[in-house]
């Protein structure tokens, strides 16, 4: 191993702490109002699971204050080369795609090019007319026009009535060849996919129900169709390369292949090689995917992308910082405050918790029921990745791994405890 390889990969936390035992006080294993000594009880907790094969392998990452404090590798990022994780390995990080591109179309309304109280219809015209599939008397379902118009801020919000092909009318959904949230295996545009998904019956009336589902994705046909590029271009162009997140694809370059860490599914006591390329299980894609060898012709805003902890973790500074960062400006203040707002109103949706413009929100640190901040959003990914933002803190924190399914792992609430139990100030 190369010097210049290990001081580019070597935790920022070993380097204070190597520092630390040749000299440092005690008092000096504090940074940024958080011990480092207590950080340090993530790592035989985190290798536990790797351990107990649980795990094959996974990075966190958390900064305080706009500053790292910990991040670390733990575990393989494939278990048949024996080859070790590291801080910079790719991990498909799903569902967290759609934070970005939820920036993404505020960008656009703060270019006036668009509005998130205008109908999607008005730049999607397969969606000025919708219909939903209502559950009737005899235990079958009739097919109903949607009672109002999907707006873009619904498809933010998750309460257009769009689903993953869930609903009284799944199967058709299934007919259709649309069901699940995985695009990368087709072969055609996100665009021309969205716009079969308005021609079927819908799950729930629009703006009466969250519904979790391909909303995203519409709102990354929305930007093709605004910004006049294919939604990659776009979010390169716009977000990516101006944060200098380099190491954020759709689709993996074929030089970066090596660094993409491998999908394992935990379904007994330990986890076992996930499908290659992969395939649906119930409402679940568990397998490798098509990320490195795809037709790399669908761009899915809602669940498409490829990161490392440290470019999703820039990412996430820029949104804390209030819409800016190293003197790149993405969005203004305003815009990143009504993004952290609940919006949900009176719409059930988890105790403790709404939902704001492309994020979960902790409303009720009691009903919530776990330690945190009021105020705190964050989301997750189906390869049992999450992230949060703690604004109260000025925490950051980035876990990815790639496990699906899960098996029904607590290791994201223990992260949770572990790192608040290291703030000190």
């Amino acid at each position: 191993m190369s010097l210049i390889y290990f001081i580019k990969n070597i935790s920022f936390t070993t380097i204070l702490l190597v520092f630390l035992n040749f000299g440092g006080e005690v008092e000096a294993q504090i940074i940024q109002g958080m011990s480092l000594e207590r950080l340090s009880r993530i790592d035989p907790v985190m290798q536990g699971y790797v351990d107990l094969k649980k795990i094959a392998g996974n990075v966190v990452y958390i900064t305080r204050n706009g500053h790292p404090v910990y991040h670390k590798a733990f575990g393989l990022r494939d278990v048949a080369s024996s080859d070790e994780m590291q801080h910079n390995d790719l991990f498909r990080i799903a569902s967290q795609s759609k934070a970005i591109t939820s920036v993404g179309i505020m960008m656009l309304q703060e270019q006036g090019e668009l509005l998130i109280n205008h109908p999607v219809g008005k730049y999607l015209p397969e969606y000025m007319e919708t219909s939903v599939a209502e559950n009737d008397e005899n235990g079958g379902y009739k097919i109903v026009p949607a009672k109002r118009q999907i707006t873009i801020r619904d498809l933010l919000t998750h309460t257009a009535g769009v689903s993953y092909g869930q609903g009284p009318a799944a199967q058709l959904w299934k007919k259709s060849g649309i069901y699940g949230w995985y695009t990368a295996d087709r072969g055609e545009p996100i665009r021309e996919t969205v716009r079969r998904i308005a021609s079927l019956p819908q799950a729930a009336h629009p703006g009466e129900k969250f519904v979790y589902g391909y909303n995203t994705d519409i709102l990354g046909a929305v930007i093709e169709v605004v910004s006049g590029k294919p939604l990659d271009q776009f979010l390169k162009d716009s977000i990516l390369d101006p944060l200098h997140m380099y190491d954020t694809h759709f689709y993996v370059p074929d030089y970066k292949k090596d660094r993409v860490a491998t999908v394992y599914s935990l379904k007994g006591e330990k986890i076992n090689l996930a499908e290659n390329p992969g395939q649906m299980e119930g409402e679940d894609h568990v397998g490798q995917g098509h990320y490195i060898n795809g037709p790399r012709i669908s761009f899915a805003g809602g669940a498409g992308l490829v990161s490392t902890t440290q470019n999703y973790g820039t990412f996430l500074q820029m949104i804390l910082n209030g819409g800016e960062l190293n003197g790149t400006r993405i969005l203004s203040r305003k815009s990143i405050e009504l993004m952290t707002q609940d919006h949900l109103g009176n719409i059930p949706y988890s105790s403790g918790k709404g939902f704001g413009l492309g994020f979960e929100i902790i409303t009720n640190l009691g009903d919530f029921g776990q330690i945190g901040s009021q105020g705190a959003y964050g989301w997750g990914g189906a390869y049992n990745s999450t992230y949060w933002i703690d604004p109260i803190e000025n925490i950051i924190f980035v876990y990815l791994t790639q496990l699906i399914p899960d098996g029904g792992l607590d290791e994201e609430n223990k992260l949770r405890a572990l790192i608040y139990q290291a703030i000190v100030d």
